[in-house]
């Protein structure tokens, strides 16, 4: 604990060290205050820097393709659009009571549940299909139906669940950082069905 002088009056810096958070370094507390407890918490104001962003559920791009049909026992390709709001990198800043917070937003992970029990994670935005992929499976984010749709009221409804990891920073001395996590969810539905021998 340091005592001195900043922004034009008495008070003291105190170490922030919070394993739960993610936060570390320094914080200026105004005398008067009671120490730990500061006027504004930088992590509130950065959490107002995400609400900016306005983060929306992943961009959807699968094959099959929604509306069309698919065969039970062929690959099914799962990938997501790249942009600054539904997969990342995404920045901004807040400012509150003379604090000013960074934070940097991207998707860690994509959970795919996928209709029919269960679930695959990618770490990345996979592969988009394009026809001459042909019957190959997906090298980084796919499934493989066994059974088709009609076990589910006639349609598969896939969810992907992004998990965000934001990265921010307080402006200035002190050098306060931290993580938050953000949660976001869309959804599609696929048609399976048996392939049909021909005579």
């Amino acid at each position: 604990m340091q005592n001195g002088k900043k922004q034009g009056g008495k008070g003291a810096v105190y170490q922030v060290n919070c394993p739960a958070t993610g936060r570390v370094g320094t914080v200026w507390v105004p005398q008067g205050n009671a120490p730990g407890a500061p006027t504004i918490d930088p992590e509130v104001v950065a959490q107002q820097a995400v609400d900016s962003m306005k983060l929306v559920g992943p961009d959807i791009a699968i094959n099959p393709k929604p509306g069309g049909r698919g065969l039970v026992g062929m690959p099914v390709w799962m990938a997501v659009g790249q942009s600054p709001t539904t997969y990342g990198p995404n920045s901004a800043s807040a400012t509150a009571g003379g604090v000013t917070v960074t934070a940097t937003a991207k998707v860690k992970s994509i959970v795919w549940n996928m209709g029919d029990g269960t679930s695959v994670t990618c770490s990345g935005p996979g592969t988009v299909y394009r026809k001459s992929f042909g019957m190959k499976q997906s090298p980084d984010c796919g499934h493989v139906y066994k059974q088709t749709s009609d076990s589910a009221g006639g349609k598969f409804k896939v969810s992907a669940t992004a998990t965000w990891a934001v990265d921010w920073q307080v402006a200035g001395g002190g050098g306060e950082t931290g993580q938050l996590t953000e949660v976001r969810n869309s959804q599609v539905a696929l048609t399976i069905t048996e392939s049909q021998a021909v005579n």
